[in-house]
Formats: structure tokens, sequence, C-alpha cells
């Protein structure tokens, strides 16, 4: 690592010099690797071996300066431009950047995302197939790439933040394998357009607020795209911009440096210095790293010469941060020509070798399958039955193709079988047989990790049924969520919770009330009015082996974090196959009757968005405390939606309120019947029950059943096992038309068979498709009311 006194050159000590020397000569070795590579890459795109290619060039020298001072235990937060920093870190290899590059599905080829991520997209484990998490502290990591701009912004504050939880936080001492007394800092990176974002300023700002090791280093090339920075940012400059936001010495903010992304020697003194202070004393440092060229442009989609003029292109020539270090190093006498010129060479070939050896990687194993296809289609002719004539063609066809894909040998083989619907014995059942095993195989690339598997899934947790004592207190739902967070609190040490109002108050409707006085103001704590940072609050912690329950006031303001959500945390385990896991709990609360935006069941939007997330409904809140057992229990993201007119109703207490589970995919029975099945969660079921007292005095006999959760939904499919009973299924919620009652629909019917059991059409009973408009009248005209339920059980009944 090279250091100030280092960069000082102290000519009086040969040895300090020879040593100097030989680093800047590797780093620049390593920036003419990169800058071979993304030439390479545009190359593999252009010729069609690539889909798309998108590169690090012009970042080279920035990215290896500021990688000399990213330690073990640090967090990268970045884009998609960072590939020399990442090769620099030792986080990846040119042979498993070419693979990503291809679209390799196999992990140990593409250890980021095994083919489902584009490239540059890199990402590092953080917990273990058995569920235990990995020693981070001695790790560099990197959480995994999105491409949406600023999005890896959010997460950022959580990562830096979870650092002044460990240094501050007695409870957390133990946990030396996550945190090394919180002096790891989070590396984010982001295009100087892409801080046009509110994702950007709301980060920004919510990192001067808390004062965390957050390091942002912005890439400034005067471009987003096509737009020139003027049109971008406030006074042509982020830094100006942000002058406001300058920590001084009677208040908080953040530290601004301004660099040229040119000048090796003059990053390397300042990312030393301002790193070293956010290490230390936890204020938040940005780096305005200005003068930076972009030389094959955006991306391989178009040219940069449509857009930039003649003097620009010729400015961006001149000032290419490989020529500025090449020409440093000969004026310094750090090397001649000779030896730059080797190196150069070198980085070519270094370059070449690991495209090869990426590209034998990711074809061996599809030219394998076409042998065996064409095996198959070879033996079909020898028999002669069938249209020869067409399988000699399609074989033909496959064996001229020098760079097949995968889909080329399935589509090949599924049109042989089409143009034979009759089942002959022999060669073509074999082919069949070769099909259908390829498209497992298949499966196995493309469709697996949404959620996880084995021990670090909430599916596996052992149920612990809730036990009562005889003489049970009933108290209110509130109270009952109060006695068991503050037991969880007292329990487990990684859990935190936040949110708007949290903290002093203990939240809206008290469920925290006295808790952070109790536990401490970073265990429960008060953050401003800011979702869209809540929410990447929880990621980063959750990413750093945190438990966080990040909370949501009011579902209806989830609209504000659902991009970190749905685009972060609900993807991940699937792009990176299950290489890494965040186990964030968002705590929110809805299906209230209280006007526009403080009524919120959009259920539809949220299932929708947030595949590879459980989506918790709990009816009550003892139901509730059962869901947060469970899903602590393991490694997985959910969010839990309680009932908010549930929380002054009346609840037995549980004794084992700590230890008992409510398993997630399970419905709960909670009336039987034998007329009709209806089915429905959360506050609606109220209402049904409230409906059924009047269908009982007509002599109907209904089956109320409480899905609990609808992501996962039914896994056992006992829905269907009531409608085999009933013939007769309503599904009621408080979402629009097509929302959350169309997906139970189409889940019982399509998936679980539910049309073969059918005397009567099914039907969904939903709320109006406007939002609800305010007080009791409006509730009663806007969402399902008792007399609704009713009029819709009566009419199936008459069918």
């Amino acid at each position: 690592m090279i250091e100030n006194n280092e960069l000082a050159m102290n000519l009086q000590s040969p040895l300090s010099f020879e040593e100097f020397r030989r680093e800047v000569l590797n780093d620049f070795r390593l920036a003419c690797i990169s800058r071979e590579i993304s030439l390479l890459g545009r190359r593999e795109v252009l010729t069609g071996k690539a889909k798309f290619g998108i590169f690090g060039d012009g970042k080279e020298v920035a990215q290896i300066a500021m990688a000399k001072y990213f330690k073990p235990g640090d967090f990268r937060s970045g884009y998609y431009r960072d590939q020399t920093f990442a090769f620099a870190s030792g986080i990846a290899t040119v042979e498993q950047f070419f693979s990503q590059l291809y679209a390799d599905p196999n992990i140990e080829n593409d250890p980021f995302s095994a083919g489902r991520q584009m490239n540059s997209h890199f990402a590092t484990p953080n917990v273990n197939a058995n569920g235990e998490w990995m020693n981070l502290a001695s790790m560099k990591n990197t959480a995994a790439d999105m491409a949406p701009t600023a999005a890896q912004m959010p997460r950022a504050l959580g990562l830096a933040y979870a650092s002044k939880l460990f240094r501050e936080v007695p409870e957390l001492k133990e946990y030396q394998h996550l945190s090394h007394e919180g002096n790891e800092v989070c590396f984010a990176t982001i295009g100087d357009a892409s801080t046009s974002e509110g994702h950007f300023w709301e980060t920004v700002n919510a990192a001067g607020v808390l004062q965390v090791p957050l390091v942002i280093f912005v890439w400034d090339d005067g471009y987003g795209i096509s737009v020139p920075r003027k049109y971008q940012t406030t006074k042509g400059s982020i830094s100006a911009a942000l002058e406001g936001f300058r920590k001084s010495e009677d208040s908080n903010g953040l530290e601004i440096y301004n660099v040229k992304g040119w000048d090796y020697a003059g990053m390397c003194e300042a990312f030393e210095e301002g790193i070293r202070k956010a290490r230390e004393t936890h204020v938040p440092v940005l780096f305005h790293v200005e003068e930076i060229t972009q030389p094959q442009g955006h991306s391989t989609s178009g040219s940069h010469e449509r857009y930039k003029s003649k003097e620009r292109l010729a400015w961006e020539k001149e000032f290419d941060c490989n020529l500025k270090m090449r020409q440093w190093l000969l004026e310094n006498a750090l090397a001649d020509e000779k030896i730059l010129q080797q190196i150069e060479a070198e980085a070519k070939t270094i370059a070449q070798d690991g495209r090869k050896k990426a590209w034998d990687k990711y074809i061996a194993p599809i030219k394998e399958q076409v042998q065996a296809f064409l095996g198959h289609c070879q033996q079909i002719v020898d028999e002669g039955r069938g249209e020869v004539d067409f399988v000699n063609h399609t074989m033909q066809e496959l064996a001229a193709n020098r760079e097949p894909q995968r889909r080329d040998i399935l589509k090949a083989a599924a049109g042989i079988l089409f143009r034979h619907p009759r089942n002959f014995p022999g060669a073509l059942e074999e082919l069949q047989l070769f099909y259908d095993n390829q498209l497992l195989i298949e499966k196995e690339n493309y469709n697996t990790y949404t959620y996880a598997a084995g021990p670090n899934s909430a599916l596996n947790v052992e149920e612990v049924p809730a036990i009562y004592a005889d003489d049970a207190p009933s108290i209110n739902g509130y109270e009952v969520l109060n006695r068991y967070f503050d037991q969880l609190f007292s329990h487990h040490p990684l859990v935190f919770a936040f949110g708007e109002d949290v903290g002093k108050i203990g939240d809206v409707n008290q469920g925290f009330a006295g808790l952070q006085q109790k536990h401490g103001k970073l265990r429960i704590a008060d953050t401003g009015i800011r979702e869209l940072t809540i929410m990447g609050q929880g990621i980063g912690m959750a990413l750093r082996g945190l438990r966080p329950i990040a909370e949501i006031q009011y579902l209806d303001y989830l609209l504000y974090g659902l991009q970190p959500l749905s685009d972060d945390v609900a993807s991940l385990q699937y792009r990176t196959k299950g290489t890494q896991f965040c186990p964030i709990i968002v705590r929110t609360r809805g299906h209230r009757l209280e006007g526009v935006w403080h009524s919120g069941s959009p259920m539809g939007m949220i299932i929708n968005s947030l595949r590879g997330m459980h989506v918790c409904v709990p009816r009550n809140m003892v139901q509730a405390a059962g869901m947060y057992n469970t899903l602590l229990k393991a490694n997985e993201p959910s969010i839990v939606i309680e009932a908010l007119n549930g929380y002054r109703l009346k609840e037995r207490l549980p004794e084992n309120l700590y230890d008992f589970t409510v398993p997630l995919g399970i419905p709960d029975v909670l009336h039987v019947g034998s007329d009709i099945t209806i089915v429905s969660y959360g506050s609606t079921l109220r209402i049904i029950e409230e409906a059924m007292h009047i269908l009982e005095a007509q002599g109907i006999s209904c089956e109320l059943i409480d899905v609990q959760t609808l992501l996962p939904f039914d896994i056992e499919h006992s829905i269907v096992e009531s409608l085999k009973k009933t013939n007769r299924i309503l599904f009621v919620d408080e979402d629009v038309p097509g929302g959350g009652t169309a997906f139970m629909y189409q889940q019982v019917m399509e998936n679980q068979g539910g049309y073969r059991h059918l005397d009567v059409a099914p039907r969904t009973l939903a709320a109006q498709p406007h939002r609800p408009a305010y007080g009791s009248d409006g509730d009663y005209f806007s969402k399902p009311n008792v007399e609704d339920v009713v009029k819709v059980v009566m009419e199936m009944i008459r069918e």
C-alpha cells in the first residue's frame, strides 16, 4: 500500500524507493490490463459472442488508487464501471470478468452471478450453505451490483451505519467475525450524472446526520450518456453544489475533496487522508474525481462521437489516465520506454489469455450438448422413421453454428419433437428424454434461488405452537407486541429497530413504548422522514450480519422505499445464485380505513414487485410476533404488514411469546364450514366473521381460511382441500380489483387445480378501483363491508 511517506519518494532510502517503484509499475501494469479488457470486451460484443458490454475504461488509475486503502472488512457498494477496482482489490479476476460477459451459468466460472447479471456486476458471499455468517471482518466485501442509477446509494448508508453500531453498541463487541470495532469503511462509487437522482441526495443527507464511515467516489466524465454536466447539476459541479453539506468544527456534515482522475500521486495522497479520517472518526467523505475520460463511450449500444465535439474528443485522448500515468512514470525516471512497452505487451497477453480461458469454459459444455443432440438425431435418421429430411436439415443447421447457445439446442430438439407428435419408441423417445433432462438442467441454471434453500430458508424453521395458560391475560394488541419486542431485544443483540417515531415515543402505535429508554438509542432509533434510506439503512445492516427491523410507518408510504426492496433485496438471492443474503425485516401497518393515504392495501403491487421476499399479513399481533420469531431464525428478507386497526383489540398472551413460531405459507382455518370456502387475511377477516353471523342465521355454513402469508402462498395446497368439501369459494381483501384477490384466485384455481371442484363460478370481492374516501362512510363505500360479503355469499349459494 502506498502511503504519503512513500509518495514523497524518499531518495535517501534506496530500498523504500525501489519498493515504491515496483508498486507503481505494478499499478501501471494493472491499468493497462484493465484497459485491454475493456477493448477486448467491446470487441466480443460487436462480434456477437457477448450480448452487451459496459466498461470502466478511463477510470483505471483512480480505481487503482482507491483500492490501495480498501481493507479486509470494508464493503463496496458500487456500479458497473468498477472493473479495475475489482481487479485491484482481488475481488475479481480477468477470467471471471469475461465469464460474466459471456453469461456463463456455471457459478464456478462466474462466482458473482452465475451468468444472471451483465458484466461488471460483482458480489461476494456473506452466508454459507449451513446458514452461518462468514468471517466478513477478514474479507474484502462487495454488495451485489445493480444497474439502476444511484440504486447503490441507499444500501451504502446501511453498510457504513453498521460500522457505527459495531463500534458504539457494547452488545456487539463479541461478533469479531462481523466487524473489528467498527473500523470498516463503505466505499460507494457513482457516476456524476447519477448524482442527480434523489437516492444520492437522501443518502448524503442521512450520512451527514448520522456521521458514518461512508466514502463516496464520484466519477465525473462530464456527461450522463449524451447529456452534458451543465444540464445535470446545479453550478455544473457536484462538489460545489454540496458545499453546504461540508463539515465544520461545530457542525455535522461531510468532508469534500476534489481530485483529478489522471493524477495518480495526487489521488493516492487525497484518498489516504480522507479514507483514514472516515475510518478513524466516522465522518463521511466525498471525493469528486474530475477530468475522467470515457474512451469507448457509454456502452456497446452506441458511439460517443455522436454527441461529443472534436475538441472534447481530442482533450479526452490527451488526458487519458493511462497515458498521463505513463508520462508521469517517464518524467520521474521510474521507468524507461522499453520497460513500459514490455508492460503494455504483457497486458495484452494477460487479457487475451483470460478471455480465451473464459470462452473455452463457456463453450465446452454447450458443444458437448450439441454432440449429444446430434447423436440422438442420427439415431432417428438411422431408424428411418418420421420426417428424416427435416431431422437432417436441423442437424446440419445446428452443426454449422460455430457459437451455439443452449437455447439453440433446445429449440432444435423441440422442433423435431413437435413434428412427431406420435410417441415412437426408440430414438424419438430417447430424444424426448434428452430434451426433458436439458430443460431441468437449464431450470437449475436460470430459474432457481428466488428464495433461499436449506438452513437459510424460513420455510425450514421448525413450528413451535403458542402455549396459553388457563388464566392467560387478555391485553391490547400493541401491548402484546411491546412485551414481545422487550423480550426480543433482551435476548437477541443483533436485532435493531428504527424508523420514523420508533424511538422516543415508541412508534405511533406504541409497539416500542418505553423500550428505547431500556435498550438504548441505537438499538431502537428514530430516523428522519426518509423512507428510501430507511430501507437502505436496513439493507446495508442486514448484508453485514445484523438483524434490522426497518419500519415504514404506514403501508401507503412503502412506495418511497419500494425501489431498493424490489431491485436489490427481492432479487438478491436470485441474481447471486444464493451466495449473498439480506435478511432485512420491513415492519409496517396497513388496511386501516382512514382515507386516501392511511388505508393502504396495495397487495398486488407488493406481491408482484417483491418476489424474493416473504410477505406476511398477520391477522393480529400474536400472529405477528410468531412470524417475527420465524423470520429471525432464517436468513431471508421479509415484510410484515400488521393490521393497523388491531392494536387496541384484546388478545390472549402466550406464555412462550419469544419462542413460538408461525410457519410461513401455511393457512389457518379459523372456522370450519361446509357450504362455502372464504379466503382472506388481515383486517378483512373481522369483517367476514361479522358477516358469517348473519349467514349462519340463514343456515349457511362458511369455512373461513386465513392465508397468513401471501408469499409464500399455501405451500401444502390446503385451500383446495377445503374447496373439495364446499365446492364454492370466495376470495376477499381490501386491494383493488385484480390485485391480491386475483393472485389468490390464480394460485388456487390454476396452481392447485381448484376449478375441478366447483359447483358455481368462483368469486373475488375486493375494494373499489379508487383510493378509499375519508371517514366512516368513505370506508363503507370504498372497501368491502359486511353487507357486501353477505350478498355475494347468498348469491353463490342460490346458484
